[in-house]
C-alpha cells in the first residue's frame, strides 16, 4: 500500500487525519520541555507522561533527551550514534519503508529535531505536523491513550555529513561565505541570558528567534511572504543565499530546527544545524564571541 507525502518539510492535520491507520504510517510524538536559561539546571526533560494521558491515534513516543542523544558526548543532547539510532527507531517499527510524520506542541522544536535526525541518516519520508498537537486538539480532532505495538522494523542509517556541523568546522568557515542563523531569543544573542559559562553569540551569526516564525494560537508557521520579513529583518535575503552555506544553531540544535524549517520554506534549500551549538561553543573559552 502506498502512502504518498506532500513535498516540502511539512504535513498538515487533515492529511494526517485521512492517513490514520495506514500500515506504513508511522506519527511520532516528540513533547519534551526546555526550561528558562535563568532556571537552575537541569533544563532539558521529556513529557512521556503527557504522552500516556493522550495522544494521536497511533504515535509512539520518543524521548528526545535519551533515545536520539549520545549520552556518552561531554556536550549535552547531540546526536546518538547510527547503531543506536537504529536500534530505538527499528523497535518502534520505523524502517526503510515507513513515513513518519513527527509532531509536539511547543513550536515544532522537538519534531523537527526529529526530522533533522532522521534526514541526517539517509531517511526521506519525513515530515513535521504544521500546529503539531497544538492545532490538532483546537480541530476536536482524537486522542488515545493506546500505545501501538508495531513490528520490529529495519532501519538503515546513511550519515549525510553536510547536513552537521561541528565546531571546528564553524570555526574555520568564520569570515567565508557560511550563513550563520542563531534562532535564540534576542537576550541570548545579545548575551544577556546563557545556558553556557559565557554570554553572546558565534561571531557574523545572524538573529532569527525561532518562535517569531509561527503564528497564532495553533502555532503554524507564516505564510512564505511573511517568513521572507522575518529573514529580511536579520539581514538575511534567502533570494539571494543560493552560493552559500547556511548553518543554524542555538544551544542544543534543538530550537534552532524550526529555524531551518522556515528557511527552507521560504527558499527551498535545506540547512545545516551546528549540533553543539553554543552549549558547546558558549562553555569554550577559546572560541571568539560577538554580543
Amino acid at each position: 500500500m502506498t502512502i504518498d507525502l506532500p513535498p516540502g518539510p511539512l504535513v498538515e492535520t487533515e492529511w494526517l487525519a485521512a492517513h490514520l491507520g495506514h500500515p506504513r504510517l508511522r506519527i511520532v510524538d516528540m513533547r519534551g520541555t526546555v526550561l528558562p536559561p535563568t532556571a537552575p539546571k537541569p533544563h532539558y526533560f521529556p513529557r512521556y507522561e503527557d504522552y500516556a494521558a493522550g495522544h494521536i491515534p497511533g504515535a509512539v513516543y520518543i524521548d528526545w533527551t535519551r533515545d536520539i542523544v549520545d549520552l556518552d558526548d561531554p556536550t549535552p543532547v547531540q546526536i546518538a550514534p547510527p547503531d543506536k539510532i537504529a536500534y530505538e527507531l527499528g523497535r518502534r517499527g520505523i524502517g526503510d519503508d515507513t513515513v513518519v510524520v513527527a509532531y509536539d506542541d511547543w513550536y515544532s522544536m522537538f519534531a523537527g529535531r526529529l526530522m533533522w535526525v532522521l534526514r541526517y541518516y539517509g531517511f526521506e519520508q519525513v515530515r513535521v505536523l504544521n500546529g503539531g498537537l497544538v492545532k490538532w486538539l483546537a480541530e476536536g480532532r482524537p486522542l488515545t491513550s493506546e500505545v501501538p505495538d508495531y513490528p520490529l522494523a529495519n532501519f538503515t542509517p546513511r550519515p549525510q555529513p553536510h547536513l552537521r556541523k561541528t565546531a571546528d568546522q564553524v570555526l574555520q568557515a568564520l569570515g567565508g561565505d557560511m550563513l550563520l542563523i542563531d534562532a535564540r531569543n534576542e537576550q541570548e544573542y545579545r548575551g544577556f541570558e546563557s545556558r553556557a559559562s559565557r554570554g553572546g553569540h558565534i561571531p557574523g551569526a545572524r538573529n532569527v528567534f525561532y518562535q517569531s516564525l509561527v503564528s497564532g494560537p495553533h502555532q503554524t508557521y507564516l505564510p512564505p511572504d511573511q517568513l521572507r520579513e522575518r529573514f529580511l529583518a536579520a539581514g538575511i535575503d534567502p533570494a539571494e543565499t543560493a552560493d552559500r552555506e547556511v548553518v543554524a544553531y542555538c544551544n542544543g540544535g534543538v530550537s534552532a530546527t524550526p529555524t531551518a524549517i522556515a528557511f527552507e520554506l521560504v527558499s527551498g534549500r535545506r540547512v545545516a544545524i551546528y549540533d553543539g551549538s553554543w552549549n558547546e561553543w558558549g562553555n569554550d573559552p577559546d572560541k571568539p564571541l560577538e554580543r
